[in-house]
């Protein structure tokens, strides 16, 4: 590991040992720990799917025998003490206290009597529907395993006793992963390969059954796209995505206990030679506990039912808004505001034109139809729709050609870039003249996501603002790269491949500058993730002069607190808790004239580098206190928070004062007097 830098992945591991340890923590209600194991599992397969073959290509290009090239086997390592901890929580912590409270998850153990009855019902009428037995002993079989499909390999004892292997692909897209029962006012929930594997002998009439084993392949999910400007791009990411599934395997996950020679004889059979094998729990895709079947409030979080609107709207949020600017921060306050938004837009007569950018569209979008609806009513509605988001690339060109047939004009994506940005921009007749209304966000225009991330969403009227937003989006509709040439001037908007790098590191030059002449220097960030080495530097830099970093990151964080000289002025904190934590926000103290920033880009390459991002000042003095003690709870969180060590630990915030849990006060800072949905 570079002594100046984390590793990246190593950095996003030692977040997933994060969330694991929600899972351990007692503090937290039994199903949502549960759930916890389950973010931390679907985490790990994105990983294996996305990470881990970068991480195996880098090592085989890198022959400098420097500490990189150890990566793939310090993550293997990590991953590995990491999956034995999530088999101590849930078999020696959750589980058994479930079973105090009458919630018997039935987990690698003799099916309880009681129950069989049941699971032979559903399994003849329900389950036995969607079964598949494949051959894999005969001829060269017809067979491709698929990303991150379970299956069952079941050894048979054939003719003269010479061994046949099948495979069963576990239904889990067509029926529930759990089967729940409830008597005797216990609640059981079933496996539903546990089930299958209970009624095999219907399923191989008369066969000898030697073994039954539980597999899964994960597959590199790189769409390897050739960004062009030339044919229909939708197309092409819609081939590529039929293929997806069909990508190298980079991990095979199998069962304990499955003998040595089959399961060589599956890497072989399954073309799985260059996969990683590992041996895990007897279940796999555990991101399924997400939808656990028990929603027993005592054994959930509290209920924090979303804030209504704390401003006055009437008859118009358009007016509410022109009167000042407004801000929404998701989960704790509605949503709705945000969707009003665009329905006041679609039915508006005075709304002439809409812009906006769709990252990741919700699969049943009220944001997408409003724009369809707006279109509709003769507006002008133009949408940028991102299709390279991984994995919603399948749902954005499907609400792109929908929006499309409804006349309104799409522009698709720009080739080498991802457009990430957040905002939406309305221009309103008022008065004879041209008014404009700006929707700018840390988050997706996502009402699904809105329920559990944490954003930041400023409403606006400030003219030179949206003026540049406007210009914005007219250089989008150009759909190329910026070249040198491009002489769009943002005084207001720092957006990435334009002017967000170098404002900055002006603004960070500029608390350095009055460190350096012994003015109040300070800086404030929160970021998901951290990555970009020129921006740790500057970080560095500022904190070797003096000034004082408070960083809030979230998941990956390459800048490494603890070298003497370089971090000894940056505290680094890390939040996981109820909701996960989304928002970027940016505070530079500027000789204690704070300067408020909010926008959708993390200090990593790709969005640096790669991407259209959008940072946006904020300049409502009563919006920026708001937003100062939403940080400073936050810092003084000492129940959910941590600090990262020189190590990449995750270590406790001592408890010394009154707890503070920081999402919970927020909620009701934001909550005081206020109704609630």
């Amino acid at each position: 590991m570079n002594n100046q830098y984390f590793n990246r992945d190593l950095s996003w591991l030692s977040f997933n040992g994060r969330v694991l340890a929600e899972a351990g923590n007692g503090r937290v209600p039994l199903v949502e720990r549960i759930k916890f194991l389950s973010i931390f599992s679907s985490n790990l397969d994105e990983f294996y799917r996305v990470r881990m073959p970068e991480v195996l290509s880098f090592k085989k290009k890198n022959k400098s025998g420097g500490d990189d090239d150890d990566i793939a086997s310090n993550a293997r390592r990590v991953i590995a003490a990491q999956q034995e901890y999530f088999g101590k929580v849930l078999s020696g912590e959750i589980l058994p206290q479930l079973r105090e409270k009458n919630v018997h998850i039935v987990y690698n153990e003799t099916m309880p009597e009681v129950i069989l009855a049941s699971l032979e019902e559903y399994f003849f009428s329900a389950v036995a529907a969607f079964l598949q037995k494949i051959n894999l002993s005969g001829n060269k079989p017809d067979f491709f395993s698929e990303n991150n499909q379970l299956y069952q390999v079941v050894i048979l004892e054939g003719e003269k006793g010479k061994e046949e292997v099948s495979i069963i692909p576990v239904p889990s897209d067509n029926l529930s992963r759990f089967f729940s029962v409830r008597i005797n006012a216990v609640q059981y929930i079933v496996f539903l390969e546990d089930i299958i594997c209970r009624f095999l002998p219907a399923i191989f009439p008369g066969a000898k059954i030697k073994g039954v084993f539980n597999i899964k392949i994960t597959r590199d999910a790189d769409l390897d796209l050739e960004d062009e400007f030339s044919g229909d791009l939708a197309e092409k990411i819609e081939t590529k995505i039929a293929k997806r599934d069909q990508g190298s395997a980079t991990r095979f996950l199998y069962e304990p206990g499955i003998p040595l020679r089959i399961l060589q004889w599956l890497v072989a059979t399954l073309q799985l030679t260059k996969a990683n094998v590992v041996e895990g729990g007897k279940y796999h895709n555990l991101k399924d506990f997400a939808g656990i079947p028990n929603n027993d409030p005592a054994l959930l979080y509290a209920s924090w039912p979303a804030i209504k609107s704390r401003f006055p709207i009437n008859d118009c949020l358009f007016q509410s808004v022109i009167e000042k600017d407004r801000i929404i921060h998701t989960p704790y306050e509605s949503y709705n505001t945000i969707l009003r938004f665009f329905n006041e837009a679609a039915i508006d007569p005075e709304v002439e034109e809409i812009f906006v950018t769709l990252y990741r569209i919700a699969s049943d979008s009220k944001i997408a139809n409003a724009l369809i609806t707006a279109a509709r009513n003769g507006k002008k509605v133009t949408v940028f729709v991102e299709l390279k988001a991984r994995f919603d690339e399948a749902n954005n060109i499907r609400w792109g050609k929908k929006m499309k047939a409804a006349g309104i004009r799409i522009i698709y994506s720009i080739p080498n870039l991802k457009v990430h940005a957040k905002v939406a921009l309305v221009k309103r007749r008022q008065q004879g003249h041209l008014a404009y209304l700006g929707l700018l966000s840390t988050g997706n225009m996502n009402e699904s996501t809105a329920r559990f991330y944490t954003d930041h969403i400023l409403l606006t009227t400030h003219h030179g603002l949206l003026e540049e937003l406007e210009l914005l989006f007219i250089f989008l509709s150009q759909k190329r790269k910026p070249v040198n040439n491009d002489e769009i001037l943002f005084k207001h908007l720092l957006v990435a491949q334009f002017n967000l790098q170098t404002s900055f590191f002006s603004l960070i030059d500029n608390e350095i500058k009055n460190a350096r002449q012994g003015l109040p220097a300070a800086i404030t960030i929160k970021l998901n993730n951290l990555e970009e080495k020129k921006m740790i530097s500057k970080l560095y830099e500022a904190s070797e002069a003096g000034v004082n970093i408070q960083l809030i990151v979230r998941s990956i964080c390459c800048l490494k607190p603890g070298p003497p000289g370089s971090s000894d002025h940056i505290k680094l904190t890390r939040i996981v808790d109820k909701y996960l934590e989304h928002g970027r926000v940016f505070i530079f103290n500027n000789n204690n004239h704070e300067l408020f920033f909010l926008g959708s880009a993390d200090w990593m390459n790709r969005n640096i580098y790669s991407r259209i991002e959008v940072c946006f000042p904020v300049y409502d003095e009563s919006i920026q206190s708001e937003l100062k003690q939403i940080i400073d709870i936050q810092l003084a969180d000492n129940v959910q928070a941590v600090q990262i060590s020189e190590l990449l630990e995750n270590i406790p915030v001592k408890n010394e004062k009154e707890p503070v849990r920081s999402q919970e006060k927020i909620y009701q800072l934001l909550g005081s007097g206020v109704r609630h949905e």
